[in-house]
């Protein structure tokens, strides 16, 4: 009887191979689209404020529908995220805030173990996004900022504050 396991072995390479590139993939996809930042507890106000422009037609409850208090994930935004997040150390409180001067803006923040969603829209009065939480875990956030239509177009500040 003709031995299958060299077969076997190389079939499994080749499956272990295509895992590897299906698995690197993302990490591509996840390069922010303005830039990386990192904060630490005390930051200066200066150290919280970014710029960035809105703009394209991926829907953002793709990414979940639901945050992780349950509020609707909506609107329309880059496949790849704004700004990456880096949390030093663990945060008791954060606020994101987008400014566009009342344009209908949303929020979708994707915490460190890619199960942690938190989902913005409007703040107030105001049409723009904003997220206040508790728990900031120390690592790596993904944020979105999207519109409530596809593909608009706003230039934008985003401002994070530690209280």
């Amino acid at each position: 009887m003709k031995d299958c396991r060299p077969r076997l072995q190389k079939r499994i390479g080749w499956v272990l191979a295509i895992l590897a590139a299906v698995t690197a993939a993302p990490a591509i996809a996840e390069t922010p689209n303005f830039g990386k930042f990192s904060l630490v507890p005390g930051f200066e106000t200066a150290q919280g404020k970014f710029s960035g422009y809105t703009g394209g037609s991926f829907s953002l409850s793709a990414i979940s529908n639901r945050d992780r208090d349950k509020k609707a994930c909506i609107g329309f935004a880059d496949p790849k995220p704004d700004y990456t997040m880096v949390l030093e150390k663990d945060f008791e409180q954060l606020t994101i805030l987008v400014n566009t001067g009342n344009t209908d803006t949303t929020l979708l923040v994707k915490g460190p173990d890619n199960d942690t969603i938190r989902c913005g829209d409007d703040t107030g009065r105001s049409k723009d996004a904003s997220i206040s939480d508790r728990n900031w875990k120390k690592g790596i956030y993904q944020i979105w900022v999207g519109t409530f239509n596809p593909d608009a177009k706003h230039k934008y500040t985003l401002t994070v504050q530690q209280k």
